[in-house]
């Protein structure tokens, strides 16, 4: 009887279970089950339900509350005497591991009183999986200190995993000894965790040993290989593997396509990647979401950015990962106006962008300089708390600091917990970009303070800025940094340190770098160039350019810009014509930089017809290119064809600038144009240009020419900025016209005492005093200079012949020729007394 109640309560407490575990709409019909699980003998129900009743409910899957489910099988297990099988126990690990209750697994196997190696096998495989690495070497210790047998290659193969993901290289070596003994080493399942470990951990060569010497191989065993050679820096490696996979029976899985296609895309090697995306379509198979993201970001960073939205398009299951490697994709291409409208779709779809979609959006907001768009990714983040991430502070610092907002930039700066080295680039890098010299140093310094390493862009920053203010001895003390951290001859330093030197008329100790550099690209060339050509050592940047002919490296726009400006300096027609000539054979002539260059080219050699057809066939004209033609018309004295040329720069509504104006009063001030340069000049305010001394000097030049000196002056003396050197000697220049020594000498003073080391003054005021013959005046003025220690500068002039141009300086004879050269010179003077020619006594100081 006591038996029949026992079972007669199991029996009602179990079908109560049952309904509720299966509802109504789910019918379940209990008579099956009852069969199998009570065995009716004459009329009466049998005993306890037997051990495989328990193992059959452990293997239903209910799809409502499994747990629950599988914790009251427990509870009946326990009930029913069943608690210390080793069999149920261990379904029930593995029950609780596959629905992730993992505390559950753990007390099964803390109470069990019997272990067998399956076991041990579970125990370790779910600390393994699950991230507890430790936990998982630890159980297998205790399962060497007590159980007799050997680890089987499932133990191993779970253990190695903990292994692979804590490094723990000592240990696997035994392990790898171990497997060899026991005959292990040639499982597939040993074998596929030894070639993971040694990949990741030591090396993928010595993982390929392993490799090579398995005889069954899984598509896991194929993966771990693949990937390893990709994480290597091996992508061809990788590629050649995967042709030698599928000459075999492995048929390879996600797994392998996805690291296949990620070799692909390290290699930028677009062929091999839509090759293999054929073998995939050629499979039939519907892709899975994984392979689709890392398809798109081959084709992104192969260039092919609307394919790569083609197959986004197409996708049936997108996750985060698909829509962050399309938004990364459209910045890293430069198509940031549709990164930031597919951040925006995403976010009005219900997705929440994670910290690298914002940090990708962030960059886009930046390179367009789009603040407002920036500041509600900004907002988006501090919503979402991912304002706290590193990467999207620092990517909130570069917005801001590139959309000139550096106060924001900083309060981002500020709310960094800890700064790193890219945090304070960014900073720096804001600085220097508004030419901050005094802020960007006072972060360096505090960078350094806190034991923040520099970096190759820190340098780069501040050698940017001080290239751009001519900070000299700056310049030296960040030279002697980069020394110290042994990358003074790196390319990217390297060239910053060759234009910085190069700016900053240190010509020679530019080339001695240039020199010392072993790796050069077309930049380091390009600095060198652009030193040389910004300094008038023309003949030099040519030579320069011959050497660079001679290399692998091919000349861009930027070249021959540089090379087009030396010509334009030496006034060397036939130089620039050849370099003109060279830029239509590489497709570079309506570069728009090269555009301004030639016009510039043609008009200082005089040929205005070609620097005009230049400026009609230009595709895009920006304010640059009508700068350059204003300027040549008003410097050959065409005053009407110049403000033209402005009306039509007016008219085509492009904004005149600072540099605009300065043409436009030349030309005024070349024929006398009192009235229309006094309208130009009032007319700047309303472009937005305020004056400055260049357009002073224009106007002080414009009133002196017309012979208006004492307006000239009052103008000077009524201006609302102080008058430099150059506005005063442009009224001494005027008095040397009309030979008015009064004003003329008031102008000179004024002159001298603010540049009192210029010679242009003393000689102008020279030159207006021996013209009346006041040559006790002249010496006076002589005299002056003396005890300033200032030097006239000597005249130069130069004249091409044979394509080899000439410079003469005056009073040197370091010309081959010099000799032959005086002889004629004087012979020619000979002539020329013979003929009455009187000298002009006003150039006596030139002499």
């Amino acid at each position: 009887m006591r038996n029949s109640s026992l079972t007669i309560h199991f029996y009602t407490t179990f079908s109560s279970n049952i309904t509720r575990l299966f509802p109504p709409k789910q019918p379940f019909k209990f008579t099956t089950l009852s069969h199998s699980l009570l065995h009716f003998k004459h009329s009466y129900i049998s005993p306890i339900p037997q051990k495989y009743d328990f193992a059959k409910l452990l293997q239903l899957s209910p799809q409502a509350n499994p747990i629950v489910h599988y914790k009251k099988t427990h509870s009946q297990l326990i009930v029913s005497g069943y608690g210390s099988d080793t069999y149920l126990t261990n379904m029930l690990i593995g029950v609780y591991a596959k629905c992730d209750c993992f505390d559950s697994a753990c007390k099964v196997f803390d109470e069990m009183s019997e272990r067998n190696m399956i076991t041990w096998s579970s125990m370790i495989s779910i600390y393994s999986r699950r991230g507890y690495s430790e936990e998982a070497i630890g159980v297998f210790l205790e399962f060497r200190r007590s159980c007799s047998e050997n680890p089987n290659e499932f133990i191993l193969a779970s253990v190695l995993r903990a292994c692979t993901q804590l490094n723990g290289g000592e240990f696997v070596g035994q392990l790898h000894c171990f497997a060899v003994k026991c005959g292990y080493d040639k499982d597939v399942y040993v074998g596929t965790g030894l070639i993971d470990f040694y990949s990741k951990n030591v090396g993928v060569e010595v993982a390929r040993l392993v490799f090579d010497e398995l005889v069954v191989k899984s598509a896991v065993t194929w993966t771990a290989i693949i990937t390893g050679y990709v994480k290597s820096g091996q992508s061809d490696v990788s590629l050649r593997l995967f042709s030698q996979m599928k000459e075999t029976d492995v048929v390879p899985d996600r797994y392998v396509i996805s690291s296949v296609l990620s070799a692909c895309s390290v290699l930028g090697f677009l062929q091999g990647g839509k090759q293999t995306h054929g073998y995939v379509l050629r499979r039939g198979t519907e892709m899975d979401v994984s392979v689709s993201n890392v398809l798109i970001d081959l084709y992104v960073k192969c260039g092919k950015v609307r394919t790569g939205r083609k197959l986004f398009d197409l996708m049936v299951t997108r996750n985060v990962i698909s829509w962050t490697t399309m938004i990364s994709g459209y910045m890293q291409n430069s198509f940031d106006w549709e990164a930031i409208k597919l951040f925006s779709e995403m976010s009005r779809l219900g997705w929440k962008p994670d910290g690298f979609a914002c940090t990708s959006v962030l960059t886009s907001c930046g390179s367009l300089e789009a603040l407002e768009q920036g500041r509600q990714v900004h907002a988006f983040t501090i919503k979402d708390n991912l304002d706290k991430d590193e990467f999207v502070i620092n990517s909130l610092i570069d917005m801001y600091s590139k959309c000139d907002s550096l106060t924001d930039a900083r309060k981002a700066f500020g709310n960094m917990v800890n700064h790193n080295v890219v945090s304070y680039n960014a900073m720096i890098e804001g600085y220097s970009r508004q030419e901050n010299l005094s802020e960007a140093l006072c972060l360096f310094h505090e960078m350094r303070a806190r034991t923040v390493h520099p970096s190759l862009l820190t340098f780069v920053s501040l050698l940017g800025v001080s290239a751009s203010l001519h900070a000299l001895e700056l310049s030296m003390q960040i030279h002697g940094l980069i020394i110290k951290c042994g990358v003074s001859l790196e390319l990217y330093a390297g060239s910053a340190l060759v234009d910085v030197y190069a700016k900053c008329s240190f010509v020679k100790d530019a080339r001695l770098l240039f020199e010392e550099m072993n790796e050069k690209d077309i930049v380091v060339w390009n600095a060198m160039l652009f030193g040389y050509a910004q300094q008038s050592e023309s003949e030099d940047a040519l030579r320069l350019f011959l050497k660079l002919q001679n290399t692998r490296h091919k000349p861009n726009e930027f070249t021959f810009v540089a090379v087009i400006t030396a010509a334009s300096n030496q006034a060397s027609l036939p130089h620039g014509q050849q370099f003109h000539n060279l830029l239509k054979k590489a497709g570079l002539d309506f570069d728009p930089f090269v555009t301004n260059a030639l016009v510039d080219m043609y008009a200082k050699c005089g040929s205005l017809d070609d620097a005009r057809k230049i400026f009609n066939s230009a595709i895009w004209r920006d304010v640059v290119c009508w700068n350059s033609m204003i300027s040549t018309y008003a410097q050959h004295g065409q005053a009407e064809e110049a403000l033209k040329m402005f009306d039509g720069m007016i008219n085509e509504g492009i904004q005149p600038n600072y540099v605009t104006f300065v043409g436009v009063l030349s030309a005024c001030g070349h024929v006398g144009l009192v009235e229309d340069g006094f309208r130009h000049f009032n007319s700047m305010f309303r472009f937005g240009v305020e004056p400055g001394t260049e357009h002073y000097a224009c106007m002080v030049s414009l009133l002196g020419k017309a012979g208006k000196l004492s307006e000239a002056k009052d103008f000077i003396e009524k201006m609302p900025i102080q008058p430099a050197a150059i506005v005063w000697r442009t009224l001494l220049s005027a008095c040397r016209i009309t030979n008015d020594a009064e004003v003329g000498k008031y102008a000179a003073e004024m002159a001298i005492s603010i540049e009192p080391e210029d010679s242009g003054s003393y000689v102008l005021l020279s030159n207006i005093f021996a013209s009346k013959g006041m040559w006790a005046d002249v010496k006076s003025v002589r005299e002056k200079m003396d005890c300033n220690r200032v030097v006239k500068e000597a005249g130069c002039s130069w004249l091409e012949m044979n394509n080899k141009v000439h410079v003469f300086t005056a009073r040197d004879k370091s010309h081959p020729e010099s000799n032959l050269i005086y002889m004629l010179t004087d012979d020619l003077i000979y002539h020329i007394k013979g003929l009455d020619y009187v000298p002009d006594t006003a150039t006596v100081m030139n002499e």
